[in-house]
Formats: structure tokens, sequence, C-alpha cells
């Protein structure tokens, strides 16, 4: 199994991102993720050891089994880079509106 590092990659794989989406209620476990996606559990493992690799997720031990929760932090960085984005998408918006020829009695 690849390992990926960044969180893009890995959100890349349809079935990861549905095991990724189902941790936005909280804490569950491999059994528990597994019974909600159709993979086996194997494979959840698999995903969730990629989308801890890519610091999307963390695990901690409860009992003989492991609960993962998405990682604020790997999430800021995700959400740093697609407001980057919207920084700039914004700064041209307004270079646009303030372009515009102002009418009479418009207000501006």
């Amino acid at each position: 199994m690849e390992t990926y590092l960044d969180p893009f990659d890995a959100l890349g794989d349809r079935t990861r991102r549905a095991v990724f989406e189902l941790l936005r209620s909280g804490a569950q476990s491999v059994a528990a993720i597994a019974a909600q996606v159709p993979v086996s559990r194997p494979a959840v493992s698999q995903h969730l050891r990629v989308l801890k690799n890519a610091g999307l997720v963390v695990d901690r031990p409860d009992g003989n089994r492991r609960l993962y929760t998405i990682s604020p932090g790997g999430l800021e960085a995700v959400r740093a880079y697609v407001e980057s984005f919207w920084d700039q998408a914004l700064i041209g918006f307004k270079q646009a509106a303030d372009s515009q020829p102002k009418e009479e009695g418009d207000g501006r």
C-alpha cells in the first residue's frame, strides 16, 4: 500500500473520503466504520492508515481496539490551502466591481 503524505492525495479515493466523512460525527472503531461502508475491515484499516499518514486522522487506544477521529491540525492545513484561493478570488471580484462604470443614483 502506498503512503500518502499529501492530504489531497489521501482524499482522492472515493472510499477513503467516505471513511473520513464518517468520522465527522466523532470517534469510531474500524468495526463501526466497516459496518457503514461496502469494504472489509482490513480495507478500512488500510484507508485509515493512509489518512493517518496524511495527518488527517488520529487514533487512540480504547481497550482492545483503536478509535479514530479527524485531526484538527490536518484539516486546518487543508482549510488554509483552500482559503488561499478564496482570498485571491475575492480580490479579483473587488477589482472587477471597482472597474465597473458607476451609474447615477445607484448609491455607490
